[in-house]
């Protein structure tokens, strides 16, 4: 066991707390603590629940005590991103535009932690909408989140709050939204692990929609096995999402000690023509990857997308920008003078994209879907790059917009098949490295499975970042 109580798995204080060894108001208040010590500097919040969570956690304390144990996330703290509504709680997604909106509903995936016992800790950061176009202009009302590895870096986009509340140690788990990548971003630039289920697995009622054909909710964790504890709570079919599939949910925990051996596993490591701006670091990662599964016995094959990662990211900008476009044209048309420059900038995007753009988009998607699936019906898993760069200095405009730009994060959300950002190390500066693990739909079993595989021979979950270790920031 950790000394630090904030830098606990899931899985280990679940075992703690089931055994009565740790009280959920003594986990929580370590929690707060944490963040009343450190989130002045890191900006993982945009609002802490506080009295909420403590007496959610003398309720979970007393139930526990009096043997009424609901399973291993009965006490856990967890934070949102403030997209997710909370019921009587402001959602404001980091915008000027919905400083005053209180919604009288909580999302699907937070009733449903609650109804496992996990406690609530607050709103976690993120872009305006919890979208943006990839660059950060420093003009919300609200600091952005920074990188626990080193503060001047970013945390990744748009689930900035959730990748940096989980590698900080001020959530114990955090939930994301991804149309492009944005809950496998901040879990590549964070060292975290960020699961993209498959399209429909996890219901987005009372998510502030982005793209109704992308989006995705997602947990970002320290562990496999924590992402396992929570997407088998989170997921499920919800008539309140017209999305959402009605397919049985697996025990994603079961299996995830069986290891590879007899799996075929497909490595991609021709990207098209943006693959040749792979930094070292990441290339390194995923190869080291492909090494720990071949030495648990999985066979490790070469394969190669249907089409290039520019290819799939010009069809999805089309359709993410006129969608969004399409939900929030009321708030452009009235206030977006009001908007950050970001969204703003999105806005105006889905306003001169043509109906015949999205059409085709659309079509385009269809045949890259197929094509996608089909390849990877040929195999049990895919390896690939994530982010092609680790976390660069904030306030370098041009990296930020390549860090978000430049990831193999797009055909995943094109086809829609499952697909995880892992650590795969740290490099030369500290950053950590990433790659990216998919499966065939609905079988998030196996991603985690392979994930768990390589995580277990591994030393990366050991290393934390201190964040006493590094200076406050000026505002940029």
């Amino acid at each position: 066991m950790n000394a630090e109580l904030h830098f606990l798995s899931v899985a280990e204080a679940a075992r703690l707390l089931q055994a009565r060894k740790l009280s959920p108001v003594e986990l929580v208040d370590a929690f707060l603590a944490r963040i009343d010590a450190v989130d002045d500097r890191l900006h993982s919040y945009l609002l802490v629940m506080a009295e909420q969570a403590r007496a959610a956690a003398r309720a979970a304390e007393q139930d526990i005590m009096a043997g009424r144990w609901r399973g291993p996330l009965h006490g856990i703290p967890y934070a949102v991103k403030d997209n997710y509504y909370t019921r009587g709680v402001r959602t404001c997604a980091a915008s000027r535009l919905l400083l005053d909106h209180v919604p009288d509903h909580d999302a699907a995936a937070i009733e449903r932690l609650r109804d496992a016992g996990a406690i609530l800790l607050g709103k976690l950061n993120t872009w305006e909408y919890g979208t943006g176009t990839g660059a950060v202009h420093f003009d919300l009302p609200f600091e952005p989140a920074r990188n626990p590895w080193n503060l001047a870096h970013f945390t990744g986009g748009s689930s900035t709050g959730s990748g940096a509340s989980v590698a900080a140690g001020t959530a114990m788990a955090a939930l994301g939204s991804d149309t492009g990548g944005s809950v496998r971003l901040p879990a590549a630039a964070c060292g975290l692990q960020g699961m993209k289920a498959t399209y429909g697995r996890v219901s987005r009622h009372g998510i502030l929609p982005n793209c109704y054909t992308l989006d995705v909710p997602g947990p970002l964790t320290w562990t496999v096995e924590d992402s396992a504890l929570f997407l088998r709570a989170m997921a499920g079919h919800d008539p309140r999402d017209p999305a959402s599939a009605r397919v049985a949910v697996p025990d994603f925990v079961a299996g995830l000690e069986a290891g590879v051996r007899g799996m075929t596993i497909g490595i991609v490591r021709d990207l098209g023509r943006e693959g040749d701006g792979l930094d070292e670091a990441n290339r390194a990662g995923l190869e080291d990857i492909a090494r720990v599964l071949a030495a648990q016995g999985a066979r490790i094959v070469e394969v190669v997308l249907p089409a290039g990662v520019a290819d799939y990211r010009q069809a999805s900008s089309v359709i993410n920008w006129t969608e969004s476009l399409s939900i929030h044209e009321s708030d452009f048309m009235a206030r977006a003078s009001e908007m950050g420059q970001a969204l703003r900038d999105k806005m105006m995007s889905g306003f001169m994209t043509r109906a015949v753009d999205y059409l085709a988009a659309q079509r385009r998607r269809r045949e890259l879907a197929a094509a996608t699936d089909a390849l990877i019906r040929s195999v049990d898993a895919l390896i690939l790059p994530c982010a092609f760069h680790t976390a660069p200095p904030i306030d370098d405009f041009d990296r930020v917009k390549a860090y978000t730009t430049d990831t193999a994060c797009p055909p995943f959300n094109m086809s829609g098949h499952p697909a995880m950002a892992v650590c795969t190390g740290f490099d030369a500066a500290g950053l950590p490295t990433n790659a990216q693990i998919a499966g065939r739909y609905f079988d998030e079993a196996t991603v985690l499975r392979v994930a768990r595989a390589h995580e277990r021979a591994t030393q990366w979950r050991e290393r934390r970042p201190s964040l006493q270790a590094l200076p406050a920031l000026e505002s940029a």
